[in-house]
């Protein structure tokens, strides 16, 4: 196996680039956007058949493939009650959303379950993510859920941090995928970097 010398770190800085690459999209690019994680994700993982590279660690501390995948997922299931309450309620109260934190029951079957598995997870808590956006109104994106304990926030914020939130680990699956040669002997459609792929998403929806 070949073994690169960068630690992967998900909170390394995100460019002022990359940053207002998300900001710049209109709601149904951003939509479009956060539908194509899956398809990154599917790109990359589904022509991997040795799942070793997958769930093991370099480095100390360092993070899994099969780990990033359990974040994006659990992140995915902290952030759509939050956009649920803001688009369902006159007056969305997000301290009454409980944190998010897997089951001792969940730990278990996620420690038993394969990357390709967490990666379905992910799939489907994101298509509904990205259902409850297609139908909501371009108006309705401002709307404001408020907390008292952390931050008010609206559905095209909440939505913003997804994009950003999956940037900082799809380039962390990335690179680990390269760096550890999970991508040896694979075609160049199947590991084509994220930055490349970035570039499929259209600005805008708009005609």
């Amino acid at each position: 196996m070949r073994m690169g010398s960068g630690y992967v770190d998900v909170d390394a800085p995100v460019s002022a680039e990359q940053l207002e690459a998300i900001r710049s999209l209109d709601n149904n690019a951003l939509i479009i956007r956060l539908h194509f994680t899956i398809n990154h994700l599917s790109r990359w993982l589904s022509p991997i058949h040795e799942p070793g590279p997958l769930v093991r660690s370099r480095y100390r501390g360092e993070p899994t493939v099969k780990d990033l995948l359990l974040a994006m997922r659990d992140y995915e299931q902290y952030v759509y009650p939050k956009m649920y309450v803001i688009a369902s309620q006159e007056t969305p109260d997000l301290d009454t959303i409980p944190d998010y934190r897997p089951s001792a029951a969940r730990q278990v079957s996620d420690a038993e379950h394969s990357p390709i598995v967490l990666m379905s997870n992910f799939r489907r808590l994101r298509q509904s993510t990205c259902s409850l956006l297609r139908n909501l109104p371009d108006e309705a994106w401002d709307r404001k859920g408020f907390s008292r304990v952390h931050r008010n926030a609206t559905i095209r914020q909440l939505a913003e941090g997804l994009a950003e939130h999956d940037y900082r680990y799809l380039r962390a699956i990335d690179q680990l995928l390269t760096e550890t040669g999970a991508r040896e002997g694979l075609a160049e459609i199947q590991k084509a970097p994220l930055d490349d792929l970035i570039k499929l998403v259209p600005q805008s929806m708009k005609g």
